[in-house]
């Protein structure tokens, strides 16, 4: 397939700066794949697609604020870096910019100097390697002294970091938030476990490459970014429990679909406790081995996670969802609204 057959006209202004004041306001479209039947409804309303049995895959990444500002000791020049993840105790790879400027023994400060940082390693791609020195504990400075890394397309400032963290975020090393999860409060969670739908969660740290356009006119030639996932051995058991009593495993975002496919995809479809880096790029034609439906928010044209999505429902349909969430005026992306396919 090429590209082009993953287009839509997305008008820029669908593209959500900021997020809604409630978590669970948005809107929902609901596609039922079998009937191909569109509903709109909002978010809060999600439980009325769900029942006793099923069960939620949660992503629990926490996205670090790893965005920092510093300057080169030597010349007092100032550098933006952005941590992409941690190669070893103290060392990252980051992309500074400007990049040029950060050769080889480049040393940094960050804040009053309570960071700092030493170029020991530049790579192919341009990216940085950085080794860190400070005093405590690393991510209780860098929590002092980052910004949240939002993506590109989002201009608006953020006056509260915890809105780009789910109400479950916990396992830190994300370099952007997973966002279907972003729509869930605690008391809609609680509501939802009370009706017997079960909560599990599984961890991928997202990584930069998920905005990385795809260049390939054919897509089965991309080459996807690889991103750490974990599952613990709780996890494993209550999806194993569901599938056999024949439950719906209902998994909250891409990030959640690409890990629990990864996982399926190793195991014959069963689900096995394992941490590993993946690189799985789901595309039409795809048969899921392990979700049985999907809630995500709305993707850029000729993106990756529309792939994705297209390949678990198809992709006529799916266009067809999107032209209705453009007439219609959904909110796009990150911040944006959400849609429910089963």
């Amino acid at each position: 397939m090429n590209i082009d057959d993953f287009d839509f006209n997305l008008p820029q202004e669908l593209i959500a700066q900021t997020p809604l004041k409630e978590r669970d306001s948005s809107r929902l479209l609901v596609l039922n794949r079998k009937a191909r039947k569109i509903t709109h409804k909002y978010f809060s309303d999600i439980k009325n697609y769900l029942k006793k049995g099923d069960c939620l895959v949660l992503n629990d990444t926490r996205v670090l604020p790893a965005r920092l500002y510093g300057v080169k000791e030597d010349t007092g020049a100032k550098i933006e870096i952005l941590l992409l993840h941690q190669k070893e105790q103290n060392y990252w790879e980051v992309l500074a910019k400007p990049a040029k400027k950060v050769k080889l023994g480049t040393e940094m400060i960050f804040g009053n100097g309570e960071l700092r940082a030493t170029c020991t390693e530049i790579k192919d791609h341009g990216g940085r390697i950085f080794h860190f020195t400070y005093e405590g504990i690393f991510y209780e400075v860098l929590d002092k002294l980052g910004e949240m890394p939002l993506p590109p397309y989002i201009k608006e400032q953020l006056p509260e970091r915890e809105r780009y963290q789910t109400v479950f975020a916990k396992e830190e090393g994300s370099a952007a938030a997973p966002t279907a999860g972003l729509h869930f409060t605690n008391a809609l969670l609680e509501e939802i476990k009370a009706m017997g739908v079960k909560l599990a969660f599984i961890t991928l740290h997202v990584g930069l490459g998920t905005f990385r356009p795809v260049s390939a006119e054919k897509i089965d030639e991309h080459e996807m970014h690889a991103e750490f996932y974990h599952m613990s051995e709780e996890t494993a058991q209550l999806l194993t429990e569901v599938k056999e009593k024949n439950g719906r495993i209902i998994a909250v975002g891409t990030t959640s679909t690409r890990t629990l496919e990864t996982i399926a995809g190793k195991n014959d479809g069963t689900f096995v406790a394992s941490s590993g880096w993946t690189d799985i790029f789901i595309h039409p034609p795809y048969k899921f081995q392990a979700v049985d439906g999907l809630l995500t928010n709305f993707h850029l044209p000729k993106s990756t996670l529309l792939m994705l999505v297209s390949a678990f429902a198809d992709r006529e349909i799916i266009l067809q969802a999107y032209e209705q969430a453009v007439t219609n005026r959904y909110r796009f992306f990150s911040f944006g609204d959400a849609m429910l396919i089963l």
